[in-house]
Order: structure tokens, then C-alpha cells, then sequence
């Protein structure tokens, strides 16, 4: 994929999408072939250098948001940056942690004053949010985002991803968006049915 493409991989429920986004972003290793992301292999890391690459490369929006729901809206937005030296230093050098965590938050249509919130106040479209500038904070190169919008009805639908991918463009970040809804296609520079990038082998009887 090239820097600042927007990819959004279609397929029903059960179909295998969440586990492929796992083995691209390193959560899970592959048990046969390989996965390379910008250049590393990452079946050549072990362990905590798959959280390492993970953490400064990646920025997750998961399913079901996964925020820490007694943290603070501005702990949740920089908690990769514990992990990932390089994303804190942009984010120290752009303007400051919680500055640039209450940039994003703004820009993502989130009022001022949310910030000292606890996450598990917000209503699914705040947490939705709060999970979505968590993934941009230190501006990442890739973006992978998980069903993120099967909460949202049509028209908030619409205002999130319209708000997300101004987001991603400024920070130049490739997106990798899946879903089961075809509706989103429209918004994606490339579509891609889960079901043609598997192919069962007949000689080994296996999937790749």
C-alpha cells in the first residue's frame, strides 16, 4: 500500500478481518508465510519487539474502542505514547502532550472541556472519538481501524468518518478501515472484498 491510501477491506461477520488486522499489526504471529510492514518482517521480532513496532507505527481504533474506563479522557488519548518514544517526541515537538491531545480532541468535534472526564461517562460517539485521537496522537504511519462505525446510525456515521479522515490526511497516515458495510465504499480510494484475497490451495487443502 502507499503512504496516504485509504483501503477499506469488506467482508460479513466471521469472516476472518478482525484476525487479519491482528497479524498485520503484530497481536497475532502468522503461522505460515510472512507479514512485512514498512520494510520489517515482523516474523523476525519476538514478543516485545512486535509491541515496540507495534505501538510507534499503529495507531488501533478497536471495535469496541477499549479505553480504560476510570482514566481520564487526556489518559487515554496518550497512553500509546507510554509505549512509543518516537510518536511522544512528535507529539512533544508539535506542541506538548496534553496540547496536542486536546488539538485532536477538538478537531474530532469533541468539546474543550472533556478532557478531565472519565471515559466510561461518554456517551458511544464521544468514546468512539476519544479511541479515534488516541490512534492519531504522535501521527503513526498507519491507521487501522476495526468496524469503527457499526454503533453509529447513517448520519453520525458520515460526521465521524468525515472528521477521522481530514485527520489522517493531515498527518499523511495510510488507513486501513474493515467492515461488513458496503455503504462506506464510496469514501475509500480502494475497495477490497475479503473473499478475494483468499485463495485455498487444493494441493495443501489449507488457506493462505
Amino acid at each position: 500500500m502507499p503512504r496516504g491510501e485509504r483501503l477499506l477491506l469488506l467482508g460479513p461477520s466471521g469472516s476472518g478481518k478482525s484476525t487479519l488486522l491482528s497479524l498485520l499489526t503484530g497481536i497475532a504471529s502468522a503461522q505460515a508465510g510472512s507479514v512485512e510492514i514498512l520494510g520489517q518482517p515482523l516474523n523476525e521480532l519476538h514478543g516485545s519487539g512486535r509491541d515496540q513496532f507495534r505501538a510507534e507505527h499503529f495507531g488501533i481504533i478497536f471495535q469496541m474502542f477499549n479505553l480504560l474506563p476510570y482514566g481520564s479522557v487526556i489518559d487515554n488519548v496518550l497512553l500509546p505514547l507510554n509505549f512509543a518514544p518516537a510518536r511522544r517526541a512528535r507529539t512533544v515537538a508539535a506542541g506538548g502532550l496534553e496540547s496536542e491531545a486536546r488539538r485532536l480532541l477538538t478537531s474530532l468535534g469533541l468539546p474543550g472541556d472533556i478532557g478531565r472526564q472519565k471515559a466510561a461517562t461518554l456517551s458511544v460517539g464521544q468514546q468512539q472519538r476519544v479511541a479515534a485521537a488516541r490512534a492519531l496522537i504522535g501521527s503513526p504511519e498507519i491507521i487501522v481501524a476495526d468496524e469503527p462505525t457499526s454503533a453509529l446510525d447513517e448520519n453520525r456515521q458520515q460526521d465521524f468518518l468525515d472528521l477521522l479522515f481530514d485527520q489522517v490526511d493531515a498527518s499523511g497516515a495510510t488507513l486501513i478501515m474493515v467492515s461488513h458495510d458496503r455503504r462506506l465504499a464510496q469514501h475509500f480510494t480502494r475497495v477490497v472484498e475479503f473473499a478475494d484475497i483468499l485463495t485455498v490451495s487444493k494441493t495443501e487443502g489449507s488457506n493462505r
